[in-house]
């Protein structure tokens, strides 16, 4: 098993570079990587882009949504990786297109290296809700690939939101991460991983590393533990 999941935030060329060599390493001895840009208001555009990006990379990206059947093509892919946008938009899609059962059993049973970025690290989790995202459109349901038995919240970051206004500066009085977690944890127990940006998670039978940033690990009823890169953890997200 090989799954490789970020926040994304990887503008500085350190970050760029990093997330390179982690995209080369997971998707290793793969040809064909499918890509999946669902939760993109532009599937042209976005896998466009993602090929340009990684056109240095041994392998070649081709979009799902230029596939004449989807489902088949998945079936001889070698790899597969989803790209971040809008987390509802996405997983309306994954429904419509029936792509959930199939993307669980290529990497958990088959060991299809799997890679996604925020919205992409989003379903990788038993269900999508420590997303971020405006709920845009309306999804069948909740459930999403459940390929790691954890939650996931991208973009990450531990308290307000500050801005400059005429040099001044403003507090955001909306919630934070924290509150929003804290929200589901009062009806789910389901520990959640907070990424920052910059921040991977290797992912292979052996366990988790942390990778490129900080994380915020939060356990219902045991607070906030944050963790600095190379540290290893457990599937409970208990560290070692």
């Amino acid at each position: 098993m090989k799954i490789l999941l970020g926040s994304g935030g990887i503008r500085t060329k350190e970050r760029r570079n990093l997330f390179f060599r982690l995209m080369k390493e997971n998707f290793e001895g793969c040809k064909k990587v499918i890509f999946i840009p669902y939760a993109s208001g532009n599937y042209d555009e976005y896998t466009s882009s993602v090929k340009e990006m990684l056109n240095h990379l041994e392998f070649e990206i081709i979009g799902i949504h230029q596939c004449e059947n989807p489902l088949a093509e998945l079936e001889n892919m070698e790899g597969i990786y989803v790209g971040g946008g809008n987390t509802f938009s996405l997983v309306k899609k994954l429904h419509e297109e029936k792509l959930l059962e199939i993307i669980r059993r290529k990497v958990l049973n088959e060991g299809v290296p799997y890679a996604g970025v925020s919205a992409g690290a989003n379903v990788a989790c038993p269900t999508m809700q420590t997303t971020n995202d405006m709920p845009i459109d309306l999804v069948p349901s909740f459930e999403t690939f459940d390929i790691v038995p954890f939650q996931i919240n991208p973009h990450y970051h531990p308290g307000g939101i500050w801005w400059k206004e005429n040099d001044e500066l403003k507090e955001h009085f909306g919630e934070t991460r924290k509150r929003r977690i804290e929200e589901f944890h009062n009806y789910n127990d389901t520990p959640v991983i907070g990424l920052y940006e910059g921040s991977f998670l290797r992912c292979d039978e052996e366990g988790i590393e942390l990778l490129g940033n900080k994380a915020a690990i939060i356990i219902k009823g045991s607070g906030i533990e944050t963790i600095s890169p190379e540290m290893k953890m457990n599937y409970d997200l208990t560290t070692r």
